[in-house]
């Protein structure tokens, strides 16, 4: 008969007391953590020149139902009909682009989109930039804000002949902030018809 290789061990095999010793050292690090806690975490709050280039954490977006649109309605009211809020220029504060128009009761009026930031001290956002004027008879689909850029799917019209009722021209543009505008571009994959 042959030997094993390995003489045989005591500890390889278990008894009670092997389970009572293991019980009592694992309740012994359940009670010792119970009374051992972390001290509480406590975040250092920016100073100075940090205190400026940190995140706003409560910021809220501009309310363009507090804004005062440049356009002229006569008896009718400007209304915001769409709206899209984001980071625009990386300030880490959202901006919010409206998409307005007077409150026609007949016809398509022409949409304007607006920038609105919140102006410091005040109550009523600021408009910063004007990416389509009522003026270019250009009406808004969809707008969106995405990875710090202004999309918007356009209807318009191809000639002053076109009824205001039925937009010819189907058309996406793109803006985003660079050098301190607003640049438009065409978004990959637009095509009008």
């Amino acid at each position: 008969m042959q030997q094993p290789a390995v003489p045989e061990l005591a500890h390889t095999h278990t008894r009670p007391i092997h389970w009572l010793a293991t019980a009592t050292a694992l309740a012994g690090v359940v009670a010792l953590s119970s009374v051992l806690q972390p001290n509480s975490a406590t975040a250092a709050q920016p100073t100075g020149t940090d205190a400026k280039n940190a995140p706003a954490a409560t910021a809220a977006p501009p309310d363009p139902g507090k804004a005062d649109f440049p356009l002229t309605c006569g008896p009718v009211k400007a209304i915001v009909v769409k709206k899209a809020t984001g980071d625009l220029d990386g300030d880490h504060r959202p901006e919010t682009v409206a998409v307005v128009h007077c409150d026609s009761p007949m016809g398509t009026p022409p949409d304007g989109v607006y920038v609105l930031t919140n102006a410091t001290g005040k109550t009523a956002p600021r408009i910063v930039a004007t990416l389509i004027d009522p003026k270019d008879s250009v009406t808004v689909r969809d707008i969106a804000i995405r990875d710090r850029a202004v999309t918007a799917h356009l209807f318009g019209y191809s000639s002053p002949d076109v009824p205001r009722c039925c937009p010819d021209v189907d058309d996406s543009a793109k803006w985003q902030w660079k050098n301190g505008s607003f640049l438009r571009s065409t978004p990959a994959g637009a095509h009008s018809v």
